[in-house]
């Protein structure tokens, strides 16, 4: 009868568990004798993770109101530390992009280690965390030497890392490849390869995004605030209207979302940006690049704002305005575990990246000084003949030279 089974459970099998099975039967093992092995992976509880202060205090509240309770006081805990990590400036603010993007990663990976342990197959974790190490090794090369290039320069071990940043960034994945291609085991190539690419899928998601992420703060830190500050508002403001008029189920995947969440949190996500963009590109502390200043070893954020922070006026046709009747001249068009909390920071984080390499950023007159500093006297004679040449026959060398 066991026998039986086992012979009905192989025919029953998807065509890729069969194939696994014929694998394990040319080596002369059988699917069955490397299942006995592994342990069985238990079904997911449902773990109350609230505090139990909070559960003394609300334990006269209903489910319902538990929950609103708990998700509003701990909403609050979060926003009073993002006031305070922003606060404290643009060095803190990278590593707590780190530290989540840290975690964000462990929890990601963990979904595939707990598959792939059950085969007891050696170095997945530990390949893993070498490919998220070189990863970041890689992308803060590429941007300690694109801000902070005068320092770089400045000091020798430094400029070498930086002369053969990515020559080191791919010898080091190139060493984790190899020891991937070591760790093969036979009759599970395909599982290793399979988690292989989730590895890499995962440092593709969370790596590069928050990358993008630091790369919009040094933009300005109101690349920053705005975007994570609409994706915060709309996370609560669609979980309000929800919770007060929410009748009508907006998709099956999470049953508890409902349409009247998702408009009510639309149009008041877009109140606020528009507002919190408003009062910010009034204050140069945040529309103005974050900047080293070499002489001051510090972050500096001084400059002069550009017209796309300055009220503009525009003409509405007299259709639209009779309609309306806003004077638009005035306006300037901007819980679970981590993962869950920041999956839209990270798609906003790209948006925005790839909204400011297209219509905002424009050359960087100091970073072309400072490039310019590090060639070789014959190089800076060359290029300060062209722009002469250059600036003489446009007639701005000439007039500049006759005001003078």
């Amino acid at each position: 009868m066991t026998e039986l089974r086992q012979r009905s459970f192989r025919e029953d099998a998807p065509p890729e568990d069969k194939e696994l099975d014929s694998e394990a039967k040319i080596d002369g093992e059988t699917a069955s004798d490397s299942e006995s092995r592994a342990d069985p992976v238990p079904p997911p509880t449902s773990v109350d993770d609230t505090p139990e202060v909070l559960n003394r205090a609300l334990s006269n509240l209903s489910s319902r109101w538990k929950n609103w309770w708990v998700r509003g006081i701990l909403t609050l805990a979060m926003i009073a530390f993002f006031f305070i990590i922003i606060y404290l400036g643009p060095m803190v603010l990278m590593m707590i992009v780190m530290c989540v993007q840290i975690k964000c990663f462990h929890e990601i990976i963990t979904i595939g280690y707990n598959v792939y342990h059950s085969y007891d197959l050696p170095w997945f974790r530990t390949l893993s965390w070498y490919f998220l190490l070189c990863v970041n090794y890689f992308f803060y090369g590429e941007t300690v030497t694109d801000y902070f290039f005068t320092l770089v320069q400045r000091e020798e071990p430094l400029r070498i890392l930086s002369k053969y940043h990515r020559f080191i960034s791919f010898t080091l994945y190139l060493t984790g490849f190899c020891m991937f291609v070591l760790s093969l085991v036979k009759k599970h190539y395909r599982l290793q390869f399979y988690m292989f690419g989730w590895t890499h899928v995962t440092l593709l998601i969370v790596v590069t995004q928050s990358h993008l992420v630091i790369h919009n703060l040094f933009e300005g830190m109101i690349w920053f605030i705005v975007p994570i500050s609409c994706v915060i508002c709309n996370d609560i403001m669609a979980y309000m209207f929800g919770f007060f008029f929410g009748r009508t189920p907006l998709i099956k995947l999470s049953p508890k979302k409902t349409w009247e969440g998702f408009i009510g949190g639309f149009f008041a996500t877009v109140v606020f940006g528009l507002l919190l963009s408003y009062v910010m590109s009034g204050y140069r502390c945040f529309v103005c690049p974050v900047e080293y200043n070499n002489d001051t070893n510090s972050f500096t954020v001084d400059c002069e704002p550009s017209d796309l922070f300055r009220l503009q006026e525009y003409n509405i046709p007299g259709v639209i305005q009779s309609v309306v009747g806003w004077d638009f001249a005035n306006t300037i068009p901007g819980h679970g575990g981590i993962m869950d909390r920041f999956d839209c920071q990270y798609l906003m984080a790209t948006f925005v990246n790839v909204y400011i390499a297209s219509f905002i950023r424009g050359p960087n007159p100091s970073k072309l000084i400072q490039q310019f500093l590090t060639l070789r006297p014959d190089q800076q004679l060359h290029i300060f003949n062209t722009l002469k040449s250059h600036l003489t026959d446009k007639g701005i060398l000439t007039s500049a030279l006759e005001d003078e």
